[in-house]
Parts: C-alpha cells; sequence; structure tokens
C-alpha cells in the first residue's frame, strides 16, 4: 500500500474535492427538481432546517425510495421530471460530464489492459476474471455506458482511489504528474460548480427580515464546505440567547439556526 507521506498534496488536495462533490450530490440532484429558493439561506443550502418546511420533510420522504434506486445512474440515462432549476441541471451535467471523462482518461493512462491467452484452439481471448474485475474502469461502448452506470459517485471513488494509490497491485500504474494536475484542476472546478449552484460558494446575503429581538441587520454568510452563518449587527446591545463571534456580533450557526428562523417566522405572524 501506499503509504500517506507519499501521496502528492495534490491528490490529497483533488481527493477532499472529489469527498466534497460525492456528500452535495444527492443535494443537488434534488435542487433541479425544486424552484430556486428567495429566501436566505437557499432550500438547497439548509440541510437540518428543512425540519421546519413540513410539507418539503413529507415530499423528501416519499422520493427516498426512488432516489436511493435511480441515484446512481448518469443523468444522460436517467428518466426524471422537467428540470425546475436549470441552473443546479447544468452544474450537474457539466460535473458528471467532467468526472466522468476524467475517469476516461485516467484508465487510459494507469490501468494495465485486459489480460489475453490462448484458448484450445490456439487463439487469443480475454482473460474473463480480468475483464470483470470489479476494480475496473470501463469505457462508455455504443452498446453499454460502461462503469458510467454507476453513477457520479462511484467514478469519484474511483478517480480519487487512482490519485490517491490505492490498490496499486499490478492493475494501475502511478498518476503521471501532467495528468494528477488535470485531475486537480478537474475536481477543484467539480465542486465549485456544485456549491455554486447550490449557494454554498462563499456569499454574503442582508436578510430581508430584522433579528427579532433588537431590530437589527441581520447578515447571512455560507463558506464552501461548511455550514450557513448569520450574525446581527448590533453587537453586545442585542439579546439573542447565542454567543458573540470574534466581532463582537451575535451569530447563530448549526442547531442554532432553528431558533433563529423560528423567531423571524413568529415574528412575521406577529405572535
Amino acid at each position: 500500500m501506499t503509504t500517506a507521506l507519499a501521496v502528492p498534496l495534490a491528490a490529497r488536495r483533488a481527493a477532499d474535492d472529489l469527498a466534497a462533490v460525492r456528500e452535495q450530490w444527492g443535494d443537488l440532484l434534488a435542487a433541479t427538481e425544486r424552484r430556486p429558493a428567495e429566501q436566505w439561506p437557499p432550500r438547497e443550502a439548509r440541510g437540518f432546517l428543512d425540519q421546519l418546511a413540513t410539507d418539503d420533510r413529507a415530499d423528501d420522504d416519499l422520493d427516498e425510495q426512488p432516489a436511493e434506486r435511480v441515484g446512481r445512474l448518469p443523468l444522460i440515462l436517467r428518466e426524471h421530471p422537467a428540470p425546475l432549476n436549470l441552473d443546479a441541471l447544468d452544474a450537474a451535467l457539466a460535473v458528471e460530464r467532467d468526472l466522468f471523462d476524467l475517469a476516461d482518461a485516467l484508465a487510459e493512462q494507469v490501468q494495465r489492459p485486459i489480460r489475453t491467452g490462448r484458448d484450445d484452439r490456439g487463439r487469443f481471448i480475454q482473460d474473463r476474471a480480468d475483464a470483470t474485475d470489479p476494480a475496473r474502469w470501463h469505457y462508455q461502448a455504443q452498446t453499454s455506458p460502461g462503469s458510467r452506470a454507476y453513477g457520479l459517485h462511484w467514478a469519484a471513488v474511483w478517480v480519487e482511489g487512482r490519485l490517491l494509490g490505492e490498490d496499486p497491485g499490478d492493475l494501475f500504474r502511478p498518476v503521471p504528474p501532467l495528468l494528477l494536475d488535470h485531475a486537480t484542476a478537474t475536481a477543484a472546478r467539480a465542486r465549485r460548480h456544485v456549491e455554486r449552484a447550490l449557494g454554498r460558494d462563499g456569499r454574503t446575503t442582508t436578510l430581508d427580515d430584522p433579528c427579532p429581538w433588537c431590530a437589527g441587520p441581520l447578515t447571512g454568510r455560507t463558506h464552501p464546505g461548511g455550514e450557513p452563518l448569520v450574525t446581527c449587527s448590533t453587537g453586545p446591545g442585542c439579546g439573542a440567547p447565542v454567543t458573540l463571534d470574534h466581532r463582537g456580533r451575535r451569530a447563530w450557526r448549526g442547531a442554532e439556526l432553528v431558533g433563529l428562523f423560528v423567531a423571524l417566522d413568529t415574528a412575521r405572524k406577529g405572535e
């Protein structure tokens, strides 16, 4: 096995980006079937905040089993309803295409060809066990999608394994430097596409509603790979039941955002 110290920094960075893509892929697919939200944080970025939307939660429960069944299939092969969020669909298609093409490029340069032997008539035949090795990446053909049939998640895992030098054996060779550079750039671009489409790319938004405790302006922020954050500009004088950030502002993050959105909803209703 390749030791952690032997793995290039660029490969580790690409692996982190690929992991982020995999973890958010389900959110991006779900986003294609929902209209872009006007409020902050974006519907797709709210995660546990969805518990506040009863109807949405019920829809998610109904969709869970079909998504589990068809979620692996490439978008171009899957039957799905007309998208409500074209930006999310465009991002998903671009990411899927880029990672499939990257897997093809890696397989071409680092994957050993299928072994051949002779049958009892002296004819050259492929080693069936080697040809069907589940560790192999299989190319798309006119009659078969190859490994693309297993969806983006498998493609990302397979690419990550090649970049990190996992299971070297005699099936895979080390990734050459120029191809590693290409893979690193592709993984980073894929992550940017996903997080931009989900509103998780580090944007800052002034919320329409004031702070329920002091009526001060509220600012929402998203962080790539992190959870959303809301701060109140009033400072220590705000009586909200949350801690102060490093600038002395009341800040809601994580589970605290549930309390903030409940308070905002109550204030809108005048309760």
